[in-house]
């Protein structure tokens, strides 16, 4: 999904915009607003951004301006500049930059949807593999390709107990024409590919090879790095910014963040496969990578089970708000959960249970307490299947104690549920289907808080997810893009509120998350076919 972002100081042309957007190519576009220049640059630093569509002349900084700023930090990006000024100099200025176009307001709706329409494939077309593959080729070929790889693959496994000093360890990495530095640290990427279908040895070192060519023609821009696929065949970069430090107000690891996003739609558009990177969040000096790296190959075990291409990020450190969100003791809360399974309150046991199971796949979580969480909890369902007789309906239950066996923390967590079920199943005939608990999460967050901010990028902060990761993952349990969910919600609510006289159409307005009445009508009438008003009136006529 690619993220588009209008920027105009007049409100009324950005909310126009913005829903007339939210509704064009709703499976490929996020579209975002900012009513200035320097609202449109915090939202570049909240997440990467595809196109922007910008008025030209605005309070403060100008759109000319906003531009310089936004390639500097995202070079991928594109810009459209949309004026209500025909000048010469405006628009010389606006052909001289790169990635960039220039349109007047005059030329209607239709001129602007076609033309980001062209943009969206454009950038399809940029993420082509042979593009990328051209960029690279010449490089690559001039490599000694297996000694160096399998110099990285004995880093990766033993460090500089295997390298040697720092100056050892230069001499080695100019030896092999890897441009990285000893004296810096270095921050370690994991790449794992899923297939929709098995692929053949060939194939598939293929795909390795142009996926690894893809990220690294990518990242060249801004850092120095270098691949290899390890001996389970991920892929694993090491990376140092070609300067200290990035632009001012970023950093290495936000960069990354968004070029692996980036890297992912490359190789779906490209490759048809999808890869889940593992990024470490912080840099390491060359004698921890090999910690550092066996950290990843953890970090994705217990994350990937579903396919979905996503970024996940090790914090190998304590959080700043960890101290808010302080984990009750496990015994605890597993005694308490044992009480209710005993009792017979089923609800309440699925609803300890839930949270234990949840901690376990949580973006936050440590490895540590994902080890302690499991078995905890796999102790106590082991115990209980052996002190209720259940041998024969769970043959299998001494896969709980064998963590290792499975092939990510998902399917363990799978089994657990599994195993519960069972229980609940012999206790209660009843038993109710359990629900997503992350889905109802969110669908109660929208229902109560529809005057919000109820962008894709807030809901993906609020729930600690990757936008893209979270819209694909909406539409796959609800079979419905979350903007539609919304839209709908807000219609029914704007229906309700509608009934009663007392209020007036901007009070409604505001109440469903619009500010401007104007915008709302225009809404309104697009989803009902009627305006506010009447609608109103065709309640009196009932």
């Amino acid at each position: 999904m690619y993220r588009l972002l209008i920027v105009d100081d007049e409100e009324i042309i950005t909310d126009a915009l913005y829903e007339t957007f939210a509704r064009y190519m709703p499976d490929c576009l996020d579209v975002c607003r900012a009513y200035s220049a320097s609202e449109a640059l915090a939202w570049m630093e909240r997440s990467r951004i595809d196109i922007v569509l910008t008025d030209i002349r605005m309070p403060g900084m100008n759109g000319l301006e906003l531009t310089e700023q936004v390639l500097a930090y995202w070079s991928h990006c594109r810009v459209v500049f949309l004026t209500g000024y025909s000048d010469f100099n405006y628009a010389y200025q606006a052909f001289q930059m790169q990635n960039v176009r220039y349109l007047l307001k005059t030329e209607g709706y239709d001129k602007i949807l076609a033309v980001v329409g062209e943009v969206v494939e454009e950038i399809r077309q940029s993420q082509h593999m042979h593009k990328l593959l051209e960029k690279t080729y010449e490089v690559t070929c001039q490599l000694a390709v297996l000694q160096q790889e399998e110099y990285l693959r004995n880093l990766l496994q033993n460090g500089t107990s295997y390298a040697g000093s720092e100056i050892d360890i230069q001499n080695h990495l100019d030896q092999w024409g890897i441009g990285l530095r000893a004296s810096s640290p270095v921050y370690v990427v994991l790449g794992r590919m899923t297939y929709r279908e098995k692929p053949s040895h060939a194939e598939r070192a293929q795909l390795q090879t142009s996926a690894r060519m893809i990220g690294s023609a990518v990242m060249e821009e801004q850092t120095i790095h270098i691949s290899v696929l390890d001996h389970y065949g991920d892929m694993v970069w090491l990376i140092q910014p070609k300067q200290t430090e990035l632009e001012p107000g970023s950093s290495l690891v936000r960069y990354l963040e968004g070029t692996l996003e980036w890297v992912q739609e490359a190789c779906m558009t490209s490759l048809g496969i999808s890869v889940v990177f593992a990024l470490a969040g912080n840099s390491c000096h060359w004698s921890e990578i090999p910690r550092q790296y066996e950290r990843l190959r953890q970090l994705h075990w217990m994350k990937i089970g579903d396919g979905i291409s996503m970024v996940l990020r090790d914090y190998d450190e304590v959080l700043p708000n960890q101290g808010q969100r302080e984990f009750t003791r496990i015994s605890n809360r597993i005694e308490v959960m044992s009480g209710y399974l005993e009792t017979g309150k089923i609800q309440q046991f699925y609803e300890v249970f839930e949270a234990l199971a949840n901690e376990l796949i949580h973006e936050d979580v440590t490895m540590e307490r994902a080890m302690e969480t499991y078995y905890n909890l796999a102790l106590h369902l082991y115990s209980t299947i052996n002190r209720w007789g259940l041998h024969q309906d769970i043959p299998d239950q001494r896969r709980l104690l064998h963590l290792h066996e499975y092939t990510c923390m998902k399917d363990a967590v799978q089994f657990l549920y599994q195993a519960a079920d069972q229980l609940v199943r012999f206790k209660s005939s009843n038993e109710q289907e359990r629900a997503n608990a992350v889905i109802h999460s969110l669908c109660a967050y929208v229902t109560e808080h529809l005057e919000e901010d109820l962008s894709l990028v807030r809901l993906a902060e609020l729930y600690h997810f990757n936008p893209s990761y979270l819209s694909r993952f909406f539409k796959q349990e609800m079979g419905i893009n979350l903007s539609e969910f919304i839209d709908e919600l807000r219609i029914r609510r704007a229906k309700e509120l509608l009934r009663n006289a007392d209020l007036m159409v901007r009070e409604v307005a505001l109440q469903v998350g619009y500010e401007s009445a104007h915008s709302f009508t225009r809404f309104f009438k697009k989803a009902t076919g009627m305006t506010p008003q009447e609608f109103r009136e065709s309640l009196l006529v009932r």
